[in-house]
This record gives structure tokens, sequence and C-alpha cells, in this order.
């Protein structure tokens, strides 16, 4: 077609283009550059990361659910069923691995 002039377009752009409304997120500068680095790193824009992380990250209620699924599982496969004392034990250990974890 003579005048026509191929534009190369990501079906992912187009699909954020498409589906997607914009919304204003008020978030410090240095966070927002900072999500904007760690969604190039990924070779994603930030608008597709922010995306991304929405679809991953679990609500306290899906953690919980999640966490009794688990224990459902590992009684069904072991046998084992921790008693909520034990349970509150290893939440603690957890606890405080995560926090050692996050102070290096």
């Amino acid at each position: 077609m003579e005048g026509y002039v191929p534009v190369p377009v990501s079906l992912r752009d187009l699909y954020e283009e498409v589906r997607v409304s914009d919304a204003n997120i008020r978030i410090p500068a240095e966070a927002r550059d900072r999500l904007a680095r760690v969604a190039s790193a990924e070779g994603m824009s930030l608008r597709g990361y922010l995306s991304h992380l929405a679809g991953i990250l679990l609500t306290p209620e899906e953690r919980v659910a999640r966490a009794e699924q688990a224990r459902v599982a590992l009684r069904e496969w072991s046998g084992y069923d921790l008693s909520a004392g034990e349970q509150a034990a290893a939440d603690a250990e957890l606890d405080r691995r995560l926090g050692r974890a996050g102070a290096q």
C-alpha cells in the first residue's frame, strides 16, 4: 500500500492502552523512581509492573487462606497437624527470621 507506514506496537502495550483505565496514585518521587527502575530491570513499563504486582500480591485474608491450605496439605501428606501453640511458635520464629533478614 502506498503511503502506508507500519508502526511497531507491542501487543502488551496495545492491550494496556485498550483495557486499562488511568489512575493517579500519589507516592513520594523516590518510591516512584525506584519502582520504575525495578520495572525497567524486569523489562516492563511501570504501569505493567504495578499491574503485575496487583496480580500476585496477597491480601491478609488470602494469606490466611493459603496458610490453611498448606496446613491441610501437610496434614494429609504427613499426618502431622500443628497444635495452636506449635503454630504460634512457628509463626514467631518465622517473624524473627524475617526481621533478622530484613535488617541485613
